[in-house]
C-alpha cells in the first residue's frame, strides 16, 4: 500500500462537473493498493496518515498533526500509483490490486481513518475526477508499507 500525502488549503474534487468532495484545509491523500495488500497495512498507513506532524506549531516547527489542527482528509483511491513505466513508455499496471478487491479495502481505510477521529472526504472510486488543491508549502509526504 502506498499513500501521497500532501498538505493542502482548500480542495475541491468533481465528478463530471458534480462536486463530490470538498475540505478547507488538511491533507489530500492519493491511495494506492497492490495485491496482496490487507486490512493490517490500512490500518498502519491511517494510523500514520492521522499523526502525521507535517503542520507548523506555534514556533514554525512542523510539529503537529491533522488532527491537532482539526484539519480534514480527502482520501482518494490511485491505482495508478503503482505503475510501472521501467520497461518501455506505457506503464504496466500489474502490481495494482484489482478493483473488485481493491474498492472494499479503500472503504475499509476511509473508517479506519474516521476511527483515528478524523474527518475524512471521499473520492468516486473508479471514477475520472478533477481534483483542484492548493498546496501548503508545498508538503508533500510518500508512505508505503
Amino acid at each position: 500500500m502506498k499513500a501521497v500525502v500532501q498538505r493542502v488549503g482548500k480542495t475541491s474534487l468533481k465528478v463530471d462537473g458534480e462536486l463530490i468532495s470538498e475540505i478547507p484545509f488538511g491533507v489530500t491523500v492519493f491511495l494506492g493498493i497492490k495485491v496482496g495488500d490487507e486490512k493490517e497495512q490500512a490500518d498502519y498507513l491511517m494510523r500514520k496518515i492521522s499523526n502525521l506532524r507535517i503542520f507548523e506549531d506555534e514556533n514554525g516547527k512542523m510539529n503537529l498533526s491533522v488532527k491537532d489542527v482539526g484539519g480534514e482528509v480527502l482520501l482518494v483511491s490511485q491505482f495508478t500509483l503503482y505503475g510501472d513505466a521501467s520497461h518501455g513508455n506505457r506503464p504496466s499496471f500489474t502490481l495494482a490490486e484489482r478493483p473488485e478487491k481493491a474498492e472494499p479495502l479503500y472503504e475499509y481505510a476511509v473508517s479506519a481513518l474516521q476511527k483515528q477521529g478524523v474527518t475524512v472526504k471521499k473520492g468516486v472510486f473508479g471514477a475520472d475526477m478533477k481534483i483542484e488543491q492548493l498546496n501548503d508549502g508545498p508538503v508533500t509526504i510518500l508512505l508505503e508499507i
